[in-house]
Protein backbone atom coordinates (compact mmCIF):
# COMPACT_ATOMS: atom_id res chain seq x y z
CA UNK A 1 0.00 0.00 0.00
CA UNK A 2 1.33 3.67 -0.75
CA UNK A 3 2.12 6.31 1.82
CA UNK A 4 -1.03 8.46 0.53
CA UNK A 5 -2.90 5.38 0.85
CA UNK A 6 -1.71 4.35 4.52
CA UNK A 7 -2.92 8.23 5.14
CA UNK A 8 -6.13 7.95 4.08
CA UNK A 9 -6.68 4.65 5.62
CA UNK A 10 -5.50 6.10 8.84
CA UNK A 11 -7.82 9.33 8.37
CA UNK A 12 -10.94 7.14 7.48
CA UNK A 13 -10.37 4.83 10.57
CA UNK A 14 -9.26 7.65 12.72
CA UNK A 15 -12.60 10.44 12.01
CA UNK A 16 -14.90 6.87 12.59
CA UNK A 17 -13.62 6.04 15.83
CA UNK A 18 -13.67 10.07 16.91
CA UNK A 19 -17.06 9.92 15.48
CA UNK A 20 -18.14 6.86 17.03
CA UNK A 21 -16.52 8.75 20.58
CA UNK A 22 -18.66 11.58 20.18
CA UNK A 23 -22.02 9.42 19.97
CA UNK A 24 -20.44 7.16 23.14
CA UNK A 25 -20.00 10.34 24.95
CA UNK A 26 -23.36 11.88 24.19
CA UNK A 27 -25.35 8.57 25.27
CA UNK A 28 -23.10 8.11 28.30
CA UNK A 29 -24.07 11.77 29.41
CA UNK A 30 -27.68 11.53 28.42
CA UNK A 31 -28.45 7.83 30.11
CA UNK A 32 -25.78 7.40 32.69
CA UNK A 33 -24.12 10.71 33.89
CA UNK A 34 -26.54 12.45 35.80
CA UNK A 35 -27.21 9.39 38.11
CA UNK A 36 -23.85 9.40 39.44
CA UNK A 37 -22.60 11.08 42.63
CA UNK A 38 -21.38 14.55 41.99
CA UNK A 39 -17.77 14.05 42.24
CA UNK A 40 -17.71 11.02 40.03
CA UNK A 41 -19.93 12.92 37.60
CA UNK A 42 -16.99 15.79 37.24
CA UNK A 43 -14.28 12.69 36.67
CA UNK A 44 -16.46 11.04 34.29
CA UNK A 45 -17.18 13.85 32.02
CA UNK A 46 -13.47 14.50 31.52
CA UNK A 47 -12.46 11.01 31.42
CA UNK A 48 -15.26 9.86 29.02
CA UNK A 49 -14.49 12.62 26.38
CA UNK A 50 -11.18 11.72 25.81
CA UNK A 51 -12.75 8.34 24.26
CA UNK A 52 -13.26 10.62 21.36
CA UNK A 53 -9.65 10.73 20.66
CA UNK A 54 -8.64 7.10 21.80
CA UNK A 55 -8.71 5.97 18.03
CA UNK A 56 -6.74 8.74 16.62
CA UNK A 57 -4.60 8.67 19.38
CA UNK A 58 -3.70 4.87 18.75
CA UNK A 59 -3.06 5.78 14.89
CA UNK A 60 -0.95 8.51 15.78
CA UNK A 61 1.48 6.07 18.18
CA UNK A 62 1.65 3.22 15.55
CA UNK A 63 2.23 5.42 13.09
CA UNK A 64 4.76 6.75 15.42
CA UNK A 65 4.20 10.41 15.14
CA UNK A 66 6.58 13.43 16.13
CA UNK A 67 5.18 15.50 19.20
CA UNK A 68 7.54 18.12 16.61
CA UNK A 69 4.56 17.31 14.47
CA UNK A 70 1.90 19.29 16.59
CA UNK A 71 4.14 21.77 18.81
CA UNK A 72 7.81 22.63 19.50
CA UNK A 73 8.99 21.25 22.60
CA UNK A 74 11.43 24.45 23.31
CA UNK A 75 8.46 27.15 23.06
CA UNK A 76 5.51 25.61 25.57
CA UNK A 77 5.52 29.27 27.35
CA UNK A 78 4.99 31.33 24.35
CA UNK A 79 2.95 28.99 22.80
CA UNK A 80 0.72 29.04 25.99
CA UNK A 81 0.58 32.54 25.79
CA UNK A 82 -0.27 32.85 22.16
CA UNK A 83 -3.30 30.15 23.68
CA UNK A 84 -4.39 32.55 26.14
CA UNK A 85 -4.54 35.86 24.19
CA UNK A 86 -6.54 33.92 21.00
CA UNK A 87 -9.12 32.60 23.21
CA UNK A 88 -9.76 35.53 24.85
CA UNK A 89 -10.28 37.64 21.57
CA UNK A 90 -12.40 34.97 20.38
CA UNK A 91 -14.39 35.72 23.30
CA UNK A 92 -14.60 39.00 23.04
CA UNK A 93 -15.27 39.03 19.99
CA UNK A 94 -17.92 36.35 19.19
CA UNK A 95 -19.49 36.15 22.97
CA UNK A 96 -19.27 39.36 24.58
CA UNK A 97 -20.14 42.03 21.78
CA UNK A 98 -23.08 39.61 20.85
CA UNK A 99 -24.27 39.81 24.45
CA UNK A 100 -23.77 43.14 24.60
CA UNK A 101 -25.31 43.92 21.80
CA UNK A 102 -28.71 42.41 22.71
CA UNK A 103 -27.63 39.10 20.93
CA UNK A 104 -26.48 37.22 24.10
CA UNK A 105 -29.38 34.09 23.60
CA UNK A 106 -27.88 33.01 19.87
CA UNK A 107 -23.85 32.41 21.49
CA UNK A 108 -25.37 30.70 25.39
CA UNK A 109 -24.31 27.39 25.68
CA UNK A 110 -27.16 27.51 28.47
CA UNK A 111 -25.20 26.76 31.62
CA UNK A 112 -25.95 28.67 34.72
CA UNK A 113 -23.00 28.62 37.47
CA UNK A 114 -22.70 30.99 40.90
CA UNK A 115 -19.76 29.18 42.91
CA UNK A 116 -16.39 30.10 42.11
CA UNK A 117 -15.40 26.43 41.59
CA UNK A 118 -18.14 25.78 38.96
CA UNK A 119 -15.82 28.37 36.61
CA UNK A 120 -12.92 26.50 37.64
CA UNK A 121 -14.04 23.01 36.85
CA UNK A 122 -15.65 24.74 33.83
CA UNK A 123 -12.17 26.12 32.36
CA UNK A 124 -10.50 22.87 33.61
CA UNK A 125 -13.39 20.99 31.83
CA UNK A 126 -12.96 22.91 28.45
CA UNK A 127 -9.20 22.64 28.24
CA UNK A 128 -8.33 19.28 29.16
CA UNK A 129 -11.38 17.32 28.00
CA UNK A 130 -13.21 19.44 25.15
CA UNK A 131 -9.68 21.58 23.70
CA UNK A 132 -7.33 19.08 24.54
CA UNK A 133 -9.42 16.49 23.06
CA UNK A 134 -10.83 18.14 19.99
CA UNK A 135 -7.24 20.73 18.76
CA UNK A 136 -5.49 17.14 18.89
CA UNK A 137 -7.79 15.00 16.61
CA UNK A 138 -8.54 18.35 13.91
CA UNK A 139 -6.12 20.28 13.92
CA UNK A 140 -3.33 17.42 14.63
CA UNK A 141 -4.17 13.86 13.25
CA UNK A 142 -6.91 15.03 10.92
CA UNK A 143 -5.06 18.33 9.50
CA UNK A 144 -1.84 16.84 9.07
CA UNK A 145 -3.28 13.44 7.64
CA UNK A 146 -5.22 15.59 5.04
CA UNK A 147 -1.99 17.47 4.37
CA UNK A 148 0.23 14.18 3.58
CA UNK A 149 -2.04 13.10 0.89
CA UNK A 150 -2.79 16.48 -0.59
CA UNK A 151 0.39 17.95 -0.33
CA UNK A 152 -1.54 21.34 0.28
CA UNK A 153 -2.30 23.30 3.45
CA UNK A 154 -5.68 24.68 1.95
CA UNK A 155 -6.69 21.43 1.34
CA UNK A 156 -6.36 20.59 5.03
CA UNK A 157 -7.49 23.69 6.07
CA UNK A 158 -11.12 23.30 3.84
CA UNK A 159 -10.54 19.63 4.69
CA UNK A 160 -10.52 19.24 8.54
CA UNK A 161 -12.45 22.25 9.08
CA UNK A 162 -15.41 20.52 7.80
CA UNK A 163 -14.53 17.18 9.57
CA UNK A 164 -15.04 19.21 12.46
CA UNK A 165 -18.44 21.04 11.44
CA UNK A 166 -19.79 17.59 10.97
CA UNK A 167 -18.37 16.00 13.96
CA UNK A 168 -21.07 17.94 16.00
CA UNK A 169 -23.80 16.61 13.96
CA UNK A 170 -24.93 15.31 17.18
CA UNK A 171 -24.83 18.48 18.92
CA UNK A 172 -26.10 20.87 17.01
CA UNK A 173 -28.47 22.01 13.94
CA UNK A 174 -27.11 22.54 10.92
CA UNK A 175 -26.02 26.25 11.30
CA UNK A 176 -24.54 25.68 14.19
CA UNK A 177 -22.19 22.94 12.15
CA UNK A 178 -21.44 25.36 9.77
CA UNK A 179 -20.41 28.15 12.52
CA UNK A 180 -18.38 24.97 13.72
CA UNK A 181 -16.04 24.41 10.64
CA UNK A 182 -15.92 28.40 10.03
CA UNK A 183 -14.44 28.71 13.54
CA UNK A 184 -12.08 25.20 12.67
CA UNK A 185 -10.62 26.94 9.63
CA UNK A 186 -9.90 29.74 12.09
CA UNK A 187 -8.10 27.84 14.50
CA UNK A 188 -6.05 26.25 11.40
CA UNK A 189 -4.94 29.91 9.88
CA UNK A 190 -3.67 30.77 13.34
CA UNK A 191 -2.13 27.53 13.20
CA UNK A 192 -0.56 28.31 10.13
CA UNK A 193 0.07 32.28 10.35
CA UNK A 194 0.92 33.11 14.03
CA UNK A 195 4.31 32.69 15.09
CA UNK A 196 4.43 30.19 18.53
CA UNK A 197 0.81 28.88 17.56
CA UNK A 198 1.02 25.40 17.95
CA UNK A 199 -1.91 22.39 18.38
CA UNK A 200 -1.03 23.15 22.12
CA UNK A 201 -1.76 26.84 21.54
CA UNK A 202 -5.09 26.26 19.90
CA UNK A 203 -6.02 23.64 22.81
CA UNK A 204 -5.74 26.74 25.36
CA UNK A 205 -7.46 29.19 22.84
CA UNK A 206 -10.49 26.43 22.18
CA UNK A 207 -10.49 25.81 25.53
CA UNK A 208 -10.55 29.26 27.08
CA UNK A 209 -13.07 30.54 24.10
CA UNK A 210 -15.82 27.54 24.63
CA UNK A 211 -15.41 28.33 29.06
CA UNK A 212 -16.02 32.30 28.62
CA UNK A 213 -18.81 31.39 27.29
CA UNK A 214 -20.65 30.08 30.48
CA UNK A 215 -18.65 33.11 32.29
CA UNK A 216 -20.45 35.98 30.47
CA UNK A 217 -23.77 34.41 30.45
CA UNK A 218 -23.85 33.78 34.04
CA UNK A 219 -22.78 37.09 34.37
CA UNK A 220 -24.83 39.34 31.90
CA UNK A 221 -28.37 36.98 31.35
Amino acid sequence: MSGKKKELVSLIIGYLGAFLGVYGVISFNQFVLMSLPLGLRMVCMIVTYWLIALVPVIIMIVSKDRIADYWNTDKIGYQILTGVLIGIAMSLVLTLVPHLAGFGAYVDNGKRYIYLWHFVYEFFYCIVAIGFVEELVFRGFVYNRIQKISRNEIAAVIGSSVLFGVFHLFGGNIVQMIMTAFIGAFFCLCRLKIKNCSVLSLVIAHGIYDALIAVWASILL
